[in-house]
C-alpha cells in the first residue's frame, strides 16, 4: 500500500475512534445513538440554557402571574403590559436612586409611567418592599385618571398645608416620597410660602398630573 493511502487510512481510523469516544462521553448508558445531545453536557451558562431562559422571560404573563416591582430585573419588568426594556431600566434606576415604591402610587413617580399604564399593569404588579408611606393606594377599577381617595387607600384625615407641614407629613401624601417632600421644603425655604396650591407645579419633580392627584389633600393655609 502506498504511503499516502496508508496515512489516509490511519486518519480515517483516528476520526472514527474519536467520534466513538465523543458519543460515549455525551450519552448516558443505554441511550440509542439518536439520543446524542452535546449541549446537554454544558454548564448553566450554555447557549441552550440561555435560550430557554430568554424564552421564559419573553413570554407574556399568564392569568394571575405577578411581578415584584421591588426586586424584578429589567427583563422581568419588560414582561409587564406596555413596559418595554427601556422603561423597565428607568424603573430600576428610580428604585435604586429613591428606594422602594411601596405601591402603584409610588411607581407613578417614574417618568413615563402614568395612570393609564398603572391601571393596565395593576393585575400583575406586587410590591414586597415598603416605602414608609402609609398613603400608598391602589388603582381603582374603571378609573382614569387615578381618583383620590380610592377604596382601601390610606389618606390623610385633613388637607396638609404646604406652608407648615413637616417633612414627615409631606412624605405621607399620596405619591410623595422622601425626595419630593424634601423638594417642597427646599422650595419653601428659597421662595417663601406658597400663595396657592397650583404653585406646587413649580417644584422640581411635580407636574400637572401630580398636582391633580394631590389637589384635595393639600392647602396653603
Amino acid at each position: 500500500m502506498p504511503p499516502a493511502e496508508r496515512r489516509a487510512l490511519l486518519l480515517l481510523l483516528g476520526l472514527a475512534v474519536a467520534g466513538h469516544a465523543v458519543r460515549h462521553l455525551a450519552t448516558r448508558p443505554g441511550e440509542p445513538p439518536g439520543e446524542v445531545q452535546l449541549l446537554a453536557t454544558l454548564s448553566p451558562g450554555s447557549p441552550l440554557v440561555q435560550r430557554d431562559s430568554a424564552m421564559r422571560q419573553g413570554r407574556p404573563l399568564g392569568l394571575g402571574e405577578k411581578v415584584d416591582l421591588e426586586t424584578a430585573t429589567a427583563s422581568e419588568l419588560a414582561r409587564l403590559p406596555k413596559i418595554g426594556l427601556r422603561l423597565a431600566k428607568a424603573i430600576i434606576a428610580d428604585r435604586e436612586a429613591h428606594g422602594p415604591f411601596g405601591g402603584l402610587t409610588g411607581l407613578d413617580r417614574v417618568t413615563g409611567v402614568g395612570p393609564g399604564l398603572l391601571k393596565l399593569i395593576s393585575p400583575h404588579a406586587m410590591f414586597s418592599g415598603r416605602s414608609g408611606n402609609p398613603a400608598q393606594d391602589a388603582v381603582c377599577p374603571g378609573s382614569n385618571p387615578l381618583p383620590a381617595p380610592c377604596i382601601g387607600a390610606s389618606q390623610p384625615d385633613s388637607p396638609v398645608s404646604l406652608n407648615s407641614a413637616t417633612l414627615e407629613e409631606l412624605d405621607a401624601l399620596p405619591g410623595i416620597g422622601r425626595a419630593k417632600a424634601a423638594a417642597i421644603v427646599q422650595y419653601r425655604l428659597e421662595h417663601g410660602p406658597f400663595s396657592q396650591t397650583e404653585e406646587l407645579a413649580r417644584v422640581p419633580g411635580f407636574g400637572p398630573g401630580s398636582l391633580r392627584r394631590l389637589q384635595q389633600h393639600i392647602t396653603v393655609r
